[in-house]
Formats: structure tokens, sequence, C-alpha cells
């Protein structure tokens, strides 16, 4: 029974005088899961966006670093079970679905 409690991601991206930087934080709760969604172009007031997600909507949620462990045990088993879907988070904080 692994959980991820919170979680962090940033990226940046420079392309000469464009800039843009956007963060996503993930948070677990005793009722589901928000995100926070940041953007930020250039010297622009940062835009925000919040998502939460409920317990139902997220049973079986895989976050990355969850992912992470399970892609080991199955190259460690070196087999994927047939039908392997499961609930996540895509890199704009919606959720969707993860499939091996």
């Amino acid at each position: 029974q692994l959980e991820t409690l919170e979680q962090e991601e940033q990226e940046r991206l420079e392309l000469g005088a464009h800039h843009a930087e956007r963060r996503i934080y993930i948070v677990s709760h005793k009722h589901g899961v928000t995100v926070t969604k940041v953007l930020q172009e250039k010297k622009a007031e940062p835009q925000c966006q919040i998502f939460s997600y409920s317990q139902a909507e997220l049973r079986g949620l895989l976050l990355e670093g969850a992912n992470l462990l399970l892609l080991r045990v199955l190259a460690c088993r070196q087999a994927v079970p047939p039908g392997l879907i499961f609930p996540a988070i895509d890199t704009e904080g919606h959720l969707c679905t993860s499939s091996y």
C-alpha cells in the first residue's frame, strides 16, 4: 500500500528572449487530491489553475514515483499483465489514464 502524499514538478523553457516556467503541485488529502498548476511566461503575472479529484476518481492513482517503481517491477518480471491501466495525472494537471 504505497501512497504519494505530495509531488512537485517544475519545467523551465528558455528560447532566446522568450522563457516560460510551469510548476505542478500535487497534494493528497483525506478527500482526494488537489493539483495546482502555475504557468508563468516572461515577466507576466503567473496563471494559476487548481483541480480537485475525489478518492473515487483516483482509485489506483499512479503518480510519477509509483510509476517508476512499477516499471522496475515489470522489468524484473519481464512481463506486463494484459489490460494494465491506471488513472494518472497528465502534464497539464488533468486526470487521464496510463496503460502499459
